[in-house]
């Protein structure tokens, strides 16, 4: 039987899917919001895939750690670099506009002043590359991220459900 997670105050909770969701139709509005039922996977795909030779994979991943490691006098720029790859993201049920302007606040000063100074970066502006948040809080985004460069990220579906 196929679920759907639900979250609320607490822990999320599992339950049941309607069965009409397994015809593509759209579930009932839940905060004026018309719920994604989703698709049936396919893995055709991944079936038609040729196989992997296990042995030589594994060989190779154990490998990695040592070929690539990140010296340590580099360690810091690495960190750096993978905050401006990455998004911030709020994708909850129960986000508000308060919540949204909180994320962006930490996309625009994503360290503690003591870190930068720190890592002697007063001058640099290290961002994340985009917020992401549902599209009804796609407006509350942008104005709080106005002229910093961040883009702003919608998700339109009903991720991660």
């Amino acid at each position: 039987m196929s679920t759907i997670r639900e979250a609320g105050a607490g822990a999320s909770k599992v339950m049941p899917l309607p069965a009409r969701a397994a015809a593509n139709t759209p579930l009932p509005l839940e905060h004026g919001i018309a719920r994604n039922p989703g698709m049936k996977l396919d893995l055709g795909f991944l079936e038609s895939v040729r196989s992997v030779n296990r042995s030589a994979l594994e060989r190779r991943v154990a490998t990695l750690t040592k070929r690539r490691s990140i010296k340590a006098d580099n360690q810091a720029a690495w960190l750096l670099r993978a905050i401006a790859c990455m998004d911030l993201t709020t994708l909850n049920s129960n986000d508000t506009d308060e919540r949204v302007r909180r994320l962006c606040a930490k996309a625009i000063n994503p360290l503690r002043r003591d870190i930068v100074e720190g890592l002697g970066i007063s001058g640099e502006t290290i961002r994340p590359a985009a917020v992401c948040v549902y599209h009804p809080f796609v407006a509350t985004a942008v104005d709080a991220l106005r002229g910093t460069g961040i883009h702003v990220a919608a998700v339109s579906t009903a991720f991660p459900h």
